[in-house]
């Protein structure tokens, strides 16, 4: 295969492993949040419900969000050696602070995990729905990085970001509220 199709291979899966970090993300972080909830309720359906909440999150980062998050290190890694001119621009280079903030909330969630089944989270399942948001915010930045490239004007795509984390405040807000 020329340079060429390996790159549009080495694109396709960095692809396919983002959706599948996303998706592993929102999901993992989705029951956390059912998990908090249950902690709310009386033995034992805390218990039984914890129980299973804490196999469904294990499953759900070592099976999808870790290998996707792999995957899409590898691949797109994989695409910047067949294009190292990339390493120069400074969209990749915030696209990577992007990625490595992320990288570092999956690690992370390793943590809320351990303490859910531990039984030691003092969060609510309002902090899990906020914390849900993450992902959602990194991934308009890397997305907008990724579209227009060099393009970009940094201060629109920040103060665009910034208007974003607003809406999404004050969303969890009203949320909250209503809790």
């Amino acid at each position: 295969m020329d340079t060429s199709t390996w790159y549009s291979v080495a694109k396709s899966l960095h692809l396919i492993g983002m959706a599948t970090w996303m998706a592993g993300m929102f999901y993992l972080v989705r029951v956390m949040v059912y998990h908090a909830m249950a902690n709310e309720k009386a033995s034992p359906d805390r218990e039984i419900l914890a129980g299973q909440f804490v196999t469904m999150e294990w499953k759900a980062y070592r099976i999808i969000l870790r290998p996707a998050m792999i995957i899409t290190w590898f691949f797109g890694g994989m695409m910047l050696t067949i294009q190292p001119v990339w390493f120069q621009q400074n969209w990749m280079l915030v696209k990577l602070v992007f990625l490595l903030l992320l990288t570092e909330y999956t690690v992370w969630l390793q943590s809320h995990i351990r303490k859910l089944e531990a039984g030691t989270s003092p969060h609510t399942h309002l902090y899990f729905r906020a914390l849900n948001e993450v992902p959602t915010i990194a991934l308009a930045g890397i997305v907008f990085l990724a579209v227009f490239k060099d393009r970009i004007s940094f201060l629109a795509l920040f103060i665009g970001l910034g208007i974003f984390v607003g809406l999404i405040a004050w969303g969890i807000w009203k949320a909250n509220r209503r809790h």
